[in-house]
């Protein structure tokens, strides 16, 4: 039940969220709000993987 929770969020942040990684963001010049959507993504696709 929370696996499929993250999977469809995982779903979500794909479409709605910007990718850094395509973008070349550096995370050492990165702003506050880009490191917690970063963060956030990273959460997510760590607890869908599980």
């Amino acid at each position: 039940m929370k696996k499929d929770v993250f999977k469809i969020l995982a779903l979500l942040n794909k479409a709605v969220l910007p990718s850094f990684t395509k973008k070349r963001l550096d995370l050492a010049k990165a702003s506050k709000l880009q490191l917690a959507i970063f963060g956030y993504k990273l959460w997510v696709t760590k607890n869908a993987l599980d």
